[in-house]
């Protein structure tokens, strides 16, 4: 049986394993503390204590992987997940600096892919490791830490390559980086002058109108909303480039903007159905 002192030590590496694969704070803090509870049946000392404490917490997690494949459940959207869990995985995910945009699309990895590809690619845990956590080979460890990483690395697409694509992104990314300061007066610089602004309903509280036209009008309800506009990342939804709106690293609503030359010309947000497909930008 390993020491506390030991376990405690190694428990900010697991933690952060832990979110990685069941992309839940509270999820992670469960299994980590469910791996010590294992580790204190462990009949002998173990001569290396963190390489242990992975194989255990990587097993628990794989344990909850699976079982939410059999159930057949779906990642959960942030709507539908108590407010109290996303500022938790929200605040987790800031202090640790972690990808959004990566969070998100591991949720859609099987989950021997998505064990795998963590371990290897985010905490270089050595495919040999990675084997005998999974119960395969070393081989075929490796090709599916690869699935996994071609399905969340970013892919290049022709139709993004052009000159056209290339200064909407720029005129988007200026805008959105207004709107995440708040500059009102860079935002109405980037707006055309009749931008008109649609949001799905279901998205809005009560008294907001779904519909706003003019720069002005836009860019001074967006600061109000400068909360969720700090929470998208950009990823492809459907096939098409937008930005993502994902507190706590779970999605929300996609963000549309059109363009017209240098100026933004509307912007729709929708809400995320469960059915869409969400890819690397």
């Amino acid at each position: 049986m390993e020491s506390i002192e030991e376990f405690e030590a190694a428990r900010p590496r697991l933690l952060s394993l832990a979110h990685r694969m069941l992309g839940s704070v509270h999820d992670a803090e469960d299994a980590v503390q469910t791996a010590w509870l294992r580790t204190r049946t462990a009949g002998e000392r173990i001569d290396n204590p963190v390489g242990w404490f992975t194989t255990v917490t990587t097993r628990v997690c794989l344990d909850q992987l699976r079982a939410r494949h059999r159930r057949g459940e779906v990642p959960l959207l942030a709507d539908a997940i108590p407010a109290a869990q996303i500022a938790a995985d929200e605040d987790f995910i800031r202090s640790e600096d972690v990808s959004r945009a990566l969070l998100v699309l591991l949720e859609q990895l099987p989950p021997r892919q998505r064990v795998s590809y963590v371990l290897h690619d985010l905490f270089a845990v050595p495919f040999a490791q990675v084997a005998a956590i999974l119960d395969t080979t070393p081989a075929n460890a490796k090709k599916l830490a690869s699935r996994g990483r071609a399905r969340t690395h970013q892919v290049a697409d022709q139709l993004d390559a052009g000159g056209d694509e290339s200064q909407h992104r720029e005129v988007v990314t200026a805008f959105l980086d207004a709107a995440r300061g708040g500059d009102l007066r860079r935002m109405i610089t980037l707006m055309a002058p009749g931008c008109v602004r649609t949001v799905d309903v279901e998205l809005l509280p009560p008294g907001v109108a779904p519909t706003v036209v003019g720069a002005v009008a836009v860019a001074e309800e967006t600061r109000l909303f400068a909360d969720r506009i700090h929470a998208s990342t950009t990823l492809r939804l459907n096939g098409r480039t937008v930005d993502v709106i994902a507190p706590g690293g779970h999605p929300l609503a996609a963000v549309v903007v059109a363009t017209a030359g240098p100026r933004v010309a509307a912007i729709t947000i929708t809400r995320i159905r469960g059915t869409d497909l969400l890819t690397a930008a």
